[in-house]
């Protein structure tokens, strides 16, 4: 899963909070024949162009991931981007608007004096290994 967001503020706080969020250790779930197994993975974040940035992890951890950046706290964005402009946004670069999540667990990335605008999520298609170790093993493709 992918969440896209701009975050704004003093720039060494942003760069903690971007290194929190690449330090942190996901459970990505694999499949085969009902059977279930799980791998620690890193969350990754991705720069795109006009300070967009996306951070990637499994949709296992979409609720916890959501309620850290905000994306339950709408209110005031018309200060910053109008609706327009984000439902733009959300359009070119292909993102769907968050579903509504449990918002009661958050991370504890440290994101003091740092606003995030929340943009919109991408789901993942759901990949098979086809050699090595976990070959036949299905999980969602990061």
């Amino acid at each position: 899963m992918h969440a896209a967001f701009i975050p704004y503020g003093k720039r060494s706080e942003v760069e903690i909070l971007l290194r929190d969020m690449e330090s942190q250790k996901h459970r990505l779930v694999m499949e085969k024949n009902n059977k279930k197994q799980v791998i620690w993975i890193q969350g990754a974040v991705r720069q795109l162009p006009l300070g967009i940035y996306e951070y990637i992890f499994p949709k296992e951890d979409m609720d916890m991931v959501l309620t850290t950046l905000n994306f339950t706290n709408n209110k005031g964005l018309d200060n910053y981007l109008s609706t327009i402009k984000l439902s733009l946004l959300r359009k070119f670069f292909k993102y769907k608007r968050a579903p509504e999540f449990n918002s009661d667990k958050r991370y504890l990335w440290v994101d003091n004096n740092v606003a995030i605008i929340p943009i919109g999520i991408k789901e993942d298609k759901i990949l098979e290994e086809k050699s090595g170790q976990y070959a036949g093993w299905e999980h969602e493709a990061l």
